[in-house]
């Protein structure tokens, strides 16, 4: 995979409402924890979401549209008209694609709508529920605002659906059917009755007090997530369609690689094994070997049994290296935007060949002892960056990987 680059980015994020916002948090540390809406002293102070804040869809699309999608989809709209306007060049509507990842869709508007119709009776129920809710309505509303007539896919693969979407999109233009494709991932299920199930699951806990260690990647003393939301989208292109009208290159798509871990619905295979694979099926994909990899940034939940699994395949393919490696997670200054995740890691990464720079891991104090990588704490650390390589793995045992290098 060699001919696919990214000339365009939009993102809306806990830290940051547009590219530059954004990427600038993260070199400054900054956090998007804050207490949520649902906190109760009485329970303890673990009730932490990442939100997005400041945001207002009438900004950004009609009425019409704004009533008829949820925000899951307003966050996609956003951002997708960020990348779009970066991008900089007329899209061709039958040349052009979406692929776009989610994986919470409109639950939390089905919660909502459910409750509505228990305490209101079946008035209150939304006339437009089902458009609002369906996982596929962010990429089919972004494909309608442009009239685009290429390839249109929703991807739902959990923590990986992103950059499933942006595998899938360079496959689509290596294979001939689109020139350029529209993909990323949007996330917003910010929902009190979800966020009491994952801590009942196990997902997160302790009693924290400190925002800034609500969510701490390859940590010792590790709790699990903070629900993060919020959408990236990436414009990919042929490459010759970019050079040839002389675009601005952030960086290329160069392999992509997924398998299944097939070993549990939200645990990994405790040695890594599966996203090992993925990994190293990303690299084939891309023709390089893991010696070429400058760094990585990772899954890097803060969970317990996550981390370690993801630290033990990093730890095997060290082996393979004679110089050291830098891994990061920007799952501290995010919280895990789930769908979202890996395109914005992407987002972290194309800065990182930018400025030659690897963001930190915010929050994280004390590293994990069996880590044998580089994790870079309190700020980035500059460093040649010409291969990067991205991890999302996610419930359901889906594990992907994707190579990026510097344009």
């Amino acid at each position: 995979m060699d001919q696919v680059v990214i000339t365009g980015i939009g993102v809306i994020a806990s830290i940051g409402n547009d590219r530059h916002t954004f990427v600038d948090a993260l070199d400054r540390g900054v956090i998007g924890t804050a207490p949520a809406p649902w906190w109760d002293d009485d329970i303890g102070h673990n009730s932490w979401v990442s939100p997005v804040t400041g945001f207002d869809p009438a900004d950004h699309m009609d009425s019409r549209v704004q009533d008829g999608s949820a925000r899951f989809t307003h966050l996609a709209l956003a951002a997708a008209a960020e990348a779009i306007a970066d991008h900089g060049a007329d899209l061709d509507p039958l040349a052009t694609g979406v692929v776009l990842g989610v994986s919470m869709a409109g639950a939390r508007e089905l919660l909502e709508a459910q409750h509505a119709l228990d305490t209101a009776g079946p008035g209150a129920v939304p006339k437009k529920l089902n458009i609002q809710v369906w996982a596929n309505m962010a990429g089919g509303q972004i494909a309608m605002r442009y009239g685009l007539h290429g390839p249109l896919l929703t991807v739902a693969t959990a923590c990986a659906s992103s950059l499933d979407a942006l595998g899938l999109a360079a496959r689509s233009i290596e294979a001939g059917d689109a020139d350029v494709m529209l993909a990323g991932g949007t996330e917003s299920g910010l929902a009190a009755a979800l966020f009491y199930s994952q801590r009942g699951y196990g997902m997160s806990g302790g009693t924290i007090d400190d925002p800034r260690r609500a969510m701490t990647p390859f940590d010792v003393d590790r709790k699990g997530i903070v629900e993060g939301e919020g959408s990236a989208v990436l414009v990919l292109e042929r490459r010759s369609r970019a050079e040839a009208r002389g675009a601005h290159i952030y960086g290329a798509l160069r392999g992509y690689g997924c398998v299944s871990d097939a070993f549990h619905p939200s645990s990994p295979q405790p040695e890594g094994e599966w996203e090992e694979l993925a990994m190293r099926k990303a690299l084939r994909n891309a023709g390089l070997d893991f010696s070429a990899v400058d760094a990585v940034i990772a899954h890097g939940t803060g969970t317990p049994v996550g981390d370690a699994a993801e630290i033990k395949a990093l730890n095997r393919m060290l082996d393979e290296r004679d110089r050291p490696l830098y891994v990061t997670s920007i799952k501290g200054h995010t919280g895990h935007t789930g769908a979202a995740a890996g395109v914005m890691a992407v987002v972290a990464a194309l800065h990182g060949f930018e400025h030659q720079r690897v963001v930190h891991t915010a929050g994280t104090e004390q590293l994990d002892p069996e880590i044998r990588f580089e994790v870079p704490l309190h700020r980035p650390i500059d460093a040649p960056l010409d291969v990067i390589q991205v991890n999302g793995f996610g419930f359901g045992g889906q594990d992907s990987s994707v190579v990026l290098t510097r344009a």
